[in-house]
């Protein structure tokens, strides 16, 4: 966050006593939001907005999503509470019902590099502090033929149709 922040008092202080001020948080562990917000607006501003609000750091929602679900006692309003259909319509109109949720931990731990010349790749094991630790998360739906598999976004931005499916399946 501030990798090129330096100080040059002219002489070497132990400990934290500089005296100028820094912003709240200054000193926090690196890499860790301080502060997860979006702002509340009226719904009339929001509904005027030609961005998607449901689309506003989406990727600090599916990693918490990502915790949550994992230590869920129930899946199933964990899902609806994070606005995942059970049964959803994408935008052409085609009905897809959610099976499964997976949820992948992945760790990079090399890198290949093409050799000069096209003749192969070179290979680098990665140090510790290079290695990558990200979890993919992925909703499984069925179409009526096969399987798809979505995003988190993907899975949020259809049309939530669950309560209609369940009473076509109750045949009424």
């Amino acid at each position: 966050m501030h990798d090129d922040h330096h100080h040059s008092h002219g002489h070497h202080h132990d400990g934290d006593d500089h005296h100028h001020p820094h912003p709240p948080g200054h000193n926090g562990p690196a890499g860790k939001p301080l502060q997860w917000q979006t702002p509340h607006l009226p719904h009339d501003v929001l509904n005027e907005q030609p961005i998607d609000s449901r689309m506003v750091d989406i990727d600090l929602v599916e990693t918490a999503f990502l915790e949550g679900f994992a230590r869920a006692p129930d899946p199933s309003s964990f899902l609806r509470l994070a606005g995942i259909p059970f049964v959803g319509e994408t935008a052409d109109g085609l009905r897809l019902h959610l099976l499964r949720v997976e949820t992948e931990d992945l760790v990079d731990v090399g890198a290949v590099m093409p050799l000069v010349g096209g003749a192969g790749v070179t290979y680098h094991p990665l140090p510790a502090k290079l290695t990558s630790h990200r979890r993919r998360l992925s909703f499984v739906y069925h179409d009526g033929t096969e399987q798809r598999h979505l995003g988190f976004a993907a899975a949020r931005a259809l049309a939530d149709r669950s309560a209609a499916a369940q009473i076509d399946i109750a045949g009424h």
